[in-house]
């Protein structure tokens, strides 16, 4: 287990002068004489001080009241991608913009798992949760990121931390829970990333929504040009 803190920094504002420009011995010509304007400061902007954080009472999100299903859809970016998964029976889909995720969202809008596709295959699971670690290190210290975990299993790899979404997505400052995972095929090399988001409270369900999906999840890619059919994305099998 590796803890991280997220880090912010200050600007550096320059102050340029100018200096007069004087023609000396025979008188200069008018306009030859120019007073260069002084350059405008540059304003610094501290880093935003950490909001207090605040906490979602609402009941927990309980492991017994999850039913699943298994639902089909496509993902594009550099090839088309058909995803197959279960998640929870009564979760609205949401194709994300661009169209490599797709999130499926529950009721009350608070907990959601979302999934990636259509890029290359090319890195295993571990380091690409490696990367996502210095994406989170660059976060505002505003966000009060807190890496919680990081584990790497036998085809897949597993971060979890704790965030302040930024103002312009949750002004209240609601903490968020989040499970990322990163989930390899048969070359061993990370074929979907999903993650399971909603509150502290609900980790255990959030878990449990993460580990159906990543033991169903199926992913066939096409070329972006091939005329593929579309299933909608609540087709598939009950239970």
């Amino acid at each position: 287990m590796v803890a991280v803190g997220a880090a912010g920094g200050y600007g550096v504002g320059l102050l340029t002068t100018g200096q007069l420009s004087a023609a000396t011995g025979a008188a200069a010509p008018l306009g030859s004489i120019r007073l260069s304007t002084p350059s405008p400061s540059v304003s610094t902007s501290p880093t935003p001080p950490p909001r207090k954080v605040k906490y979602d009472d609402s009941d927990a999100l309980q492991v017994d009241d999850l039913t699943y299903k298994t639902r089909t859809f496509d993902l594009k970016s550099v090839v088309r991608s058909r995803l197959s998964v279960r998640v929870p029976r009564d979760w609205s889909f949401t194709l994300q913009d661009p169209p490599k995720t797709g999130r499926f969202t529950d009721t009350t809008g608070k907990r959601w798992i979302r999934l990636e596709a259509g890029f290359t295959i090319q890195r295993p699971p571990a380091a690409s949760m490696s990367a996502r670690i210095v994406e989170l290190n660059r976060l505002p210290a505003d966000q009060m990121m807190n890496l919680i975990s990081q584990t790497v299993d036998d085809n897949y790899a597993t971060l979890v931390y704790t965030y302040v979404p930024p103002p312009e997505q949750s002004p209240e400052g609601i903490l968020r829970y989040v499970i990322v995972r990163w989930v390899a095929d048969d070359s061993g090399n990370c074929a979907v990333e999903m993650s399971s988001t909603g509150l502290p409270q609900d980790k255990a369900a959030l878990l449990d929504v993460l580990d159906h999906a990543t033991h169903s999840v199926d992913r066939k890619d096409s070329p972006l040009d091939s005329q593929q059919t579309r299933e909608p994305p609540t087709a598939g099998a009950d239970g």
